[in-house]
């Protein structure tokens, strides 16, 4: 019975009529007056919920909302991180390429290089060990032997590169160099203080002249020297132009002596105005301009 009885009550509060009056404050106008029940309220309620959550179902449905709810479109999230993936390794073996070229264009810039002096000396013992051990080729390594040197050959034979520049197998005292720029000597050749050349105050838009034939296997720009050319001569002697405000030949390039392979400038953070910037390396080491050129 009590609980007919309280179900009968819930009902009959229900279908109880209030009626929601909304007056002025000051004036105590009537500004509306609206009539309702529970029964009305909770389907008006019920309805609000309703459509709220039609309104966020399509909002993540039919919107980019949907990729960032937990499992929903994991697929195509899947599909997305291995692209990003692939594009970050792409990424990274570039970067390691592009450290590579810029140590290996820091070294020639600064000039620690390998040279002949850095190589260790084979010790003659154990070469003689070596030879005595050795037992006469056999027929076929005697005809591999010379398939080899006739590709050697070849291969001299279609290079002619340093071999027929001139002034090829004579000592630095021997050749003779073209001024790049004529004008006063700023900064002279400190190697103490990594200053590997002489600074050149020359006017604006002054060409840099190459100081010897040979292949230009430098230009680029670097943060420091800005501009930089660099010469590959006979002899393996090296000449580097840097600070430049324009470059005039590319990688490659063969130049003569004398002939303009940039123009004078200021750029890269070790510049403080416009000035040429030259170095002469010999044998994989750098030397004093001035002892070989008139500037």
């Amino acid at each position: 019975m009590d609980k007919q009885g309280f179900w009968k009550r819930l009902q009959e509060r229900l279908q109880h009529t209030y009626r929601l009056v909304v007056m002025n404050n000051e004036t105590f106008q009537e500004v509306g007056s609206y009539k309702l029940n529970l029964l009305n309220l909770y389907i008006l309620l019920s309805s609000f919920a309703v459509v709220f959550a039609v309104v966020i179902w399509m909002l993540i449905a039919y919107t980019p909302l949907h990729k960032y709810m937990p499992g929903y479109g994991k697929g195509s999230n899947n599909e997305e991180v291995q692209g990003l993936l692939r594009k970050v390794d792409n990424l990274e073996k570039e970067l390691t390429t592009y450290r590579v070229y810029s140590e290996s264009i820091r070294k020639v810039l600064v000039g620690d290089v390998t040279t002949e002096d850095d190589v260790p000396k084979a010790n003659p013992v154990i070469q003689d060990t070596l030879g005595a051990m050795s037992l006469d080729p056999s027929q076929e390594e005697v005809a591999l032997r010379e398939e080899v040197e006739l590709d050697e050959i070849g291969e001299i034979a279609r290079e002619p590169r340093t071999t027929n520049l001139p002034g090829a197998n004579a000592r630095l005292e021997q050749m003779y160099f073209t001024p790049p720029v004529n004008g006063e000597i700023s900064a002279d050749f400190m190697p103490d203080k990594k200053h590997y050349g002489v600074d050149i105050l020359a006017a604006k838009n002054t060409p840099i002249k190459a100081a010897m034939d040979g292949y230009v296997f430098l230009s680029d720009w670097t943060l420091e020297t800005g501009n930089t050319i660099g010469i590959q001569h006979a002899n393996n002697t090296i000449t580097f132009y840097k600070h430049n405000s324009e470059l005039l030949k590319k990688a490659g390039s063969y130049v003569k002596a004398g002939e303009a392979v940039a123009i004078i400038g200021n750029t890269g953070t070790m510049s403080n105005g416009p000035h040429l910037h030259f170095e002469l390396w010999y044998k994989g080491k750098p030397v004093n301009p001035t002892e070989y050129i008139d500037f």
